[in-house]
């Protein structure tokens, strides 16, 4: 067993354990700790496969931003942990079912060898100047580029669709239309009145 081997496989055995926590961990707050434990481990993994790129993404993009905002939210939220389990065990089936499904897929690729494909073959060394973000690029706009505007164009639908579900407006909250604003008129906005003096000019000197 090689050095790189050694890692790789002391990097999955800590990937698959923080997996487990994180469906297994009673306090969401733990659940959310463990999860950042596997973002780390798959970056590893990752720089592993020589993908620096994808690598520094996941831990800027899912531990930097994404999780902080699922701490901030779990944190936040009053959660009844007690409710919340209730009805765990109904998805037991389910759940199982899609697990073996998932490991004879993983079968089926770590085992492509064995079926006659060879898509495990050692990969080729690359020159001391590449750059896998410079071929990522390459590759998502020439090879994948209907593939990738599909995506943004699903991720766009998903954050309108996101907006439109959580929008909700209160009968006794003011807003402001800014249509209204950008009609508005020089009249509407000022009035001149012209009001009778309440006093003749130079009566209240008679007394003096």
């Amino acid at each position: 067993m090689t050095y790189t081997t050694a890692i790789f496989y002391f990097f999955a055995a800590i990937l698959v354990f923080a997996g487990l926590r994180v469906i297994t961990a009673r306090n969401p707050v733990h659940a959310a700790l463990f999860l950042v434990l596997a973002f780390f481990t798959a970056a590893g993994l990752w720089i592993l496969l020589e993908a620096e790129f994808l690598a520094i993404t996941l831990v800027l993009v899912y531990v930097g931003a994404v999780m902080v905002l699922f701490l901030f939210v779990v944190m936040m939220l009053d959660i009844n942990l007690d409710k919340l389990r209730e009805g765990f065990w109904d998805y037991l089936p389910i759940a199982g079912f899609v697990s073996v499904l998932l490991m004879i897929e993983m079968a089926l690729i770590l085992g492509s060898r064995h079926f006659g494909l060879d898509v495990m073959a050692t990969p080729e060394a690359h020159p001391a100047d590449y750059s896998n973000t410079k071929e990522l690029g390459r590759l998502l706009y020439t090879d994948y580029i209907y593939a990738f505007e599909l995506a943004a164009v699903i991720l766009l639908v998903a954050i309108v669709a996101a907006i439109a579900l959580t929008l909700r407006r209160r009968k006794d909250s003011k807003y402001i239309n800014p249509a209204e604003q950008v009609k508005v008129k020089r009249n509407d906005r000022l009035r001149i009145i012209k009001m009778k003096a309440t006093q003749k000019p130079g009566a209240g000197e008679g007394g003096a």
